[in-house]
């Protein structure tokens, strides 16, 4: 069926048909309420459907939100982690009313997938949904020169103008978590991990020394060369100059202990629970606390970590949110920090116990 089969059905012109079809009215076109009527019973009992690209030249979008991963996120070591920005990203297409395209031909460079190429298909989609640790500024910098409507999940650093995001606050959240350490009398502390680089990473450092020089603390940063990011294709990002490069968890707790330090904050939570146990099998009190759910492999642990709870599926559902509001051109706050929530979990004691 087209739009002229429904026409001819309602001795109407196409136009009227179109206009009916969109719900607007037209100035030179004045539609009575039977017309109207008489238009929405045809398409009611043909089962008429609008044809998606037609749609999209007469309403400049089709209601199709590309996702595209810079990292493969299913089937993956790190699959559980993304699967929840995943979760809310569907749910909320589906109350919106919009499918979801995901975009997997883009060519693999260096363990990356290259969201620009010669085949590029970014533009079948009124817009897309990013995710992945690190984006390439680069293509943040096109996206927004070419105007392609995009969101990222995570928050991202401007690049040739302000990056539209939806990122959780580890700022924040890591800065909280400081201030638990510092009232269970802690005032030796050591931060394990990167601190730098990717926004998600150089924001949990931020809060840290942040946290730290406001409580008048020691703070200390370790890096193990040995927790590399072998499901991400990151290149680990050079260690801020008050960084200790250590060379496995064994140097780290042997440093923090030299150094009197009794809660170690990291980044990663497979790392802190590497730290965690080993110190328990030396019978050495040490809390430990982690800054997100795992993103690689940890040992198994019994124990509850303190950690943070990242509001995955509720940054995936306001992506989503973000981007269809880009597109229809409505006025949204495009870029967003959600709070994560501090676990208490068993491993951030008071000092001593």
């Amino acid at each position: 069926m087209t739009q002229q089969d429904i026409a001819r059905m309602t001795g109407v012109s196409q136009a009227t048909v179109s206009l009916v079809l969109n719900g607007r009215s037209d100035a030179d076109v004045k539609l009575s309420a039977e017309t109207r009527e008489k238009v929405l019973r045809a398409i009611a009992e043909t089962g008429y459907v609008a044809d998606p690209i037609a749609r999209r030249l007469a309403a400049r979008h089709n209601r199709i939100l590309g996702v595209f991963t810079y990292e493969p996120v299913f089937p993956s070591a790190n699959g559980d982690f993304y699967h929840p920005f995943l979760v809310g990203i569907e749910q909320q297409a589906e109350v919106l009313g919009c499918d979801l395209l995901l975009l997997t031909s883009t060519p693999v460079v260096d363990g990356r997938r290259r969201i620009f190429h010669g085949d590029n298909r970014l533009r079948l989609a009124d817009g897309s949904i990013l995710l992945g640790r690190t984006i390439d500024p680069t293509d943040l910098a096109r996206l927004i020169a070419e105007e392609i409507p995009f969101v990222s999940i995570g928050r991202r650093d401007d690049a040739g103008g302000p990056v539209p995001y939806v990122g959780a606050d580890y700022a924040a959240a890591t800065a909280e978590v400081v201030r638990r350490a510092v009232a269970l009398g802690h005032d030796r502390l050591a931060y394990l991990g990167q601190g730098t680089g990717p926004e998600s990473w150089a924001d949990r450092g931020r809060g840290f020394r942040e946290a730290v020089a406001q409580a008048g603390v020691y703070g200390g940063h370790y890096l193990s060369t040995a927790s590399g990011e072998p499901d991400s294709g990151v290149a680990a990002a050079a260690p801020t100059v008050a960084a200790t490069v250590l060379r496995d968890t064994a140097a780290v707790l042997d440093a923090a202990l030299a150094a009197g330090v009794t809660a170690v904050i990291a980044e990663e939570h497979a790392d802190g629970v590497a730290l965690f146990e080993l110190a328990r099998s030396r019978g050495v009190a040490l809390s430990v606390a982690t800054l997100g759910e795992p993103t690689r492999a940890a040992l198994p642990t019994a124990v509850e970590f303190t950690s943070l709870r990242i509001p995955r599926q509720a940054m995936g559902a306001q992506a989503v949110e973000v981007l269809t509001a880009l597109i229809e051109g409505s006025a949204a706050d495009a870029q967003r920090l959600l709070p994560c929530e501090v676990v208490p979990g068993e491993t951030l004691s008071e000092r001593g116990k």
